[in-house]
């Protein structure tokens, strides 16, 4: 009996065994062993650790008996805020050399030699997909950094621990945020102008200097932090500079002349970064977007020294996998947080909604969304990635939710919850496809009247009749001598007809437009009339 009962007990431990260590014995991911000789990984600081990789190859499959690729001592934390709550822990770690005591670069899995790196355990989103869905969406229709990933699957202390996704962390190099590496003597001149990496988000995580924005979101304050240089780099000349140049930026945003050229906002951000990043946010509904997790930079005068919004980072709770803020349904807009959650803590800072109400900023994140509609943003490409990707999980995914049994199961804050991973996945593209057909036809006020809610009176404008079938009379009035342009649109964004009228006097205009110069098939159109890069719009109903 006796026998039988440790016999028993045996089996009972072997089965714990398998279901924790020795399930994964084979992957066409790679592996990442890690051990931390007995230590428990906490949150700060980092302790030593033992790292192997083991990844044979595109095509090829990664035993974990295999040499190991790449081996290395390192340092290693737990990061996050919200996400170290859950049984599956994210991780950051460093590489370092053989006394584990000093950082070293190196590249891992194919991506730029550097140090730092991030483990994101991908918990509450049970497709596995959307954070790669994110980026690789950003890498398309931006031309800024956007970090790296490789899918791998990872054994912790001899216990198999699931998929990860393996990051660069955000942080100056040439190969990440290419902005200069400031020293601590830089306090004067050109060298003081950059380079900064600035962050609006909690404070939990690396440390940093903050300040609280001058304006306010609902009664809450706004945390602006200097992410890099770190506090112990960073001296107080060059804190003052980067709060003075972010404090004149919103000065000059929230003030009269913020649209102008030259002394309004442009003048301190790259405004095209700005636009790929509401795109961005937008597209995929970040509840979080805008608030938290939110990086921009700054690079030194002489090299542009304008504020460059990004790197992107965290989107778990994105395309409805999140069940507060309106952060569900497919529907509205990411930047409406402010009025749809005014009780949050973390709020968003005001530059969003200012910045759409100038119309030449709206325009563009407009066109650009049209633009990318027809190739990037096709539905059909995005959920051919997103069925590639799942193709790609099948073996390690199946090991995973083995080790996290989380399918069926509600994970704060899943806004839908499938019986299978199949309906996860069918759920998100579902979702991108009702959500990019909603901003097709919410996005088209972007840039016109209907949208901004400060009009400009550099000319007004009038179209008539309209509704027509035949043809129309447009009025204007310039203040001064402009060069006119007039570009008709479709509901797509495609320009259909463009007139110019040149070098035309200040005061009344009125011009006919031929029906034959007009959209033969009926439907809404926008006509947008520019004098010398003043834009303004009405919507034209064809008959």
């Amino acid at each position: 009996m006796r026998i039988f009962c440790l016999a028993l007990l045996l089996s009972v431990c072997l089965l714990h065994l398998s279901a924790f260590s020795q399930t994964l014995t084979s992957s066409n991911l790679p592996i990442l062993i890690i051990n931390t000789n007995g230590q428990t990984i906490i949150d700060d600081p980092k302790i030593v650790a033992n790292l192997q990789i083991i990844d044979n190859g595109t095509g090829k499959r990664n035993n974990v008996t295999d040499k190991p690729s790449f081996t290395s001592k390192i340092g290693i934390e737990l990061r996050g805020a919200t996400s170290q709550d859950f049984p599956k822990k994210p991780y950051g770690f460093e590489l370092r050399d053989t006394t584990g005591l000093n950082s070293v670069n190196a590249s891992v899995l194919g991506m730029p030699s550097e140090s730092d790196w991030v483990l994101n355990a991908t918990y509450n989103d049970k497709t596995l997909i959307r954070e790669t869905l994110t980026y690789d969406l950003n890498r398309q229709l931006s031309k800024y950094y956007t970090p790296r990933y490789r899918y791998c699957e990872v054994i912790l202390n001899g216990s198999y621990n699931g998929i990860y996704i393996l990051f660069e962390k955000i942080k100056r190099d040439k190969n990440r945020v290419n902005v200069t590496s400031i020293k601590k003597t830089d306090v004067s001149g050109d060298a003081l102008t950059g380079g900064y990496i600035f962050k609006v988000d909690k404070t939990a995580g690396s440390a940093s200097r903050e300040w609280n924005s001058a304006y306010k979101t609902n009664g809450k304050n706004i945390l602006l932090q200097i992410d890099r240089p770190k506090p112990e780099d960073l001296a107080e000349e060059q804190f003052q500079y980067a709060k003075q140049f972010i404090t004149d930026f919103e000065n000059t945003l929230k003030g009269a002349n913020y649209q102008d050229s030259l002394v309004g906002y442009r003048k301190y951000i790259n405004d095209d970064s700005f636009v790929d990043y509401l795109l961005l946010t937008e597209v995929c509904k970040n509840v979080d977007g805008y608030r938290l997790s939110s990086f921009f930079y700054k690079d030194r005068d002489s090299k542009g020294g304008k504020l460059v919004m990004g790197p992107i980072w965290d989107y778990n709770l994105t395309y409805g996998n999140a069940n507060y803020c309106n952060g569900n349904p497919y529907q509205g807009w990411s930047y409406d947080f402010t009025r749809t959650c005014q009780t949050d803590d973390f709020q968003m800072p005001f530059w969003w909604d200012r910045l759409l109400t100038d119309k030449a900023f709206a325009n563009k994140v407009r066109i650009k969304y049209q633009a990318l509609r027809k190739n990037v943003l096709k539905t059909e490409r995005i959920q051919t990635y997103i069925d590639s990707v799942a193709t790609e999980l099948t073996e390690a995914r199946t090991r995973n939710f083995q080790r996290w049994p989380v399918i069926g199961v509600y994970v704060w804050p899943n806004g839908y919850v499938g019986q299978t991973y199949q309906q996860e996945i069918d759920y998100l593209k579902t979702w991108v496809k009702n959500r990019l057909e909603w901003i097709d036809s919410a996005i088209l006020p972007f840039g016109t009247d209907l949208l901004a809610t400060e009009s400009t009176d550099s000319f007004k404008l009038t179209v008539s009749p309209n509704p027509s079938a035949g043809d129309v009379t447009v009025q204007y009035q310039l203040k001064q001598r402009a060069n006119v342009r007039v570009t008709i649109t479709d509901a797509t964004g495609r320009v259909t007809h463009t007139i110019t009228w040149p070098n035309q006097s200040a005061g009344e205009h009125q011009e006919m437009i031929p029906a034959r110069s007009l959209p033969a098939s009926q439907g809404t159109y926008f006509l947008q009339l520019d004098a010398d890069g003043q834009p303004v719009s009405r919507k034209l109903l064809r008959l």
